[in-house]
């Protein structure tokens, strides 16, 4: 009988430490969050006037060149031949130019949104990670994404992964 709890308490002993060392799990919506932040709304009218202009400066490209279409197009049949090779490179030119200003504008509009979102998220992740450490999260997974967003640098095997690849 005595073996049998001595046997029993070392058993509990066993599950309450093994209990004791697995990881403490917690998970957060990213997207959530990001919605609730007064940031993220100052950020999107921020982008929204920015991206405004150029959509202004693209409808006013594409005016000018319907206009000029149009009058070509009327007046083509009265045109001699090297007016109507000028239009024509005219009306190609000013296409080419719309299309570059637009591509031009995606990437400026990406680049805002960045420079915009940057600090927000910084924001977001920095206070993400102390509230892990405070509470003593071994892992945060980010629920919208899937994604970890935080994990003890004791964790980390990249080290040993190197090492076992032979990478210095």
């Amino acid at each position: 009988m005595r073996k049998f709890i001595t046997a029993l308490a070392l058993g509990l002993f066993i599950c309450t430490a093994a209990v004791a060392q697995s990881p403490k799990l917690g998970y957060i919506s990213s997207t959530e969050l990001l919605t609730l932040m007064p940031e993220v709304t100052k950020a999107d009218t921020d982008l929204k006037a920015y991206a405004k202009t150029y959509e202004d400066q693209l409808t006013a490209m594409g005016k000018e060149f319907q206009s000029k279409l149009a009058d070509y197009q009327s007046k083509q049949k009265t045109m001699t031949e090297a007016m109507r090779e000028v239009t024509e490179k005219e009306l190609q030119q000013l296409q080419e130019r719309m299309e570059s200003t637009q591509q031009s504008a995606q990437e400026k509009i990406a680049k805002k949104k960045e420079e915009l979102y940057r600090p927000i998220l910084e924001r977001a992740d920095k206070a993400i990670k102390d509230v892990a450490v405070e509470k003593g999260y071994d892992y945060v997974f980010d629920a919208s994404a899937g994604g970890l967003l935080y994990a003890k640098d004791a964790d980390n095997i990249l080290n040993l992964v190197k090492s076992k690849l032979g990478i210095k």
